[in-house]
């Protein structure tokens, strides 16, 4: 019975490799942690090189927000995950950035909030933007009113 299971589990690693290589794309991206991409555009078969912002829930606090923020990053590991995010306007002055010190491979998605995000009073919607720790900023982005 143990020698039928050794061509399927071969067969199936050998679809695996075969499949991870299909695209043969293997640059690096952006690498300057402050380089933008919009929306997650990874080409099928490619590895995920930015997180999601999927909600953001905004709240005012007196003269500054809070940004309740879920990020979605099922890549997560040790070595490479969403380390923060962004609060920016359309024109890309940034009024806010969270730091993430670790990663959250077994909380996915995952919500984190941000307090005393202070925005102009001109300014009447932001986008929230993650950031992957090898690749910087991209991902699919989540624009709120914040008035």
């Amino acid at each position: 019975m143990r020698s039928g299971r050794v061509p399927a589990v071969l067969t199936a690693v050998l679809i695996a490799v075969a499949a991870c290589g299909a695209n043969g794309d293997d640059s690096d991206g952006p690498g300057p942690a402050d380089s933008t991409v919009a929306g997650s555009e990874e080409t099928a078969g490619s590895e995920q090189r930015y997180p999601d912002v999927i909600d953001v829930a905004v709240e005012r606090n007196g003269g500054s927000f809070s940004f309740e923020v879920t990020i979605s990053s099922p890549y997560d590991t040790a070595e490479r995950y969403a380390d923060g995010w962004r609060v920016k306007d359309e024109d890309g002055n940034v009024y806010g950035e969270h730091t993430l010190m670790h990663d959250h491979a077994g909380e996915q998605p995952f919500t984190r909030t941000q307090d005393g995000v202070e925005i102009p009073a001109d300014v009447r919607e932001v986008i929230v933007e993650g950031r992957d720790k090898r690749y910087g900023y991209g991902g699919e982005t989540e624009t709120v009113v914040v008035r």
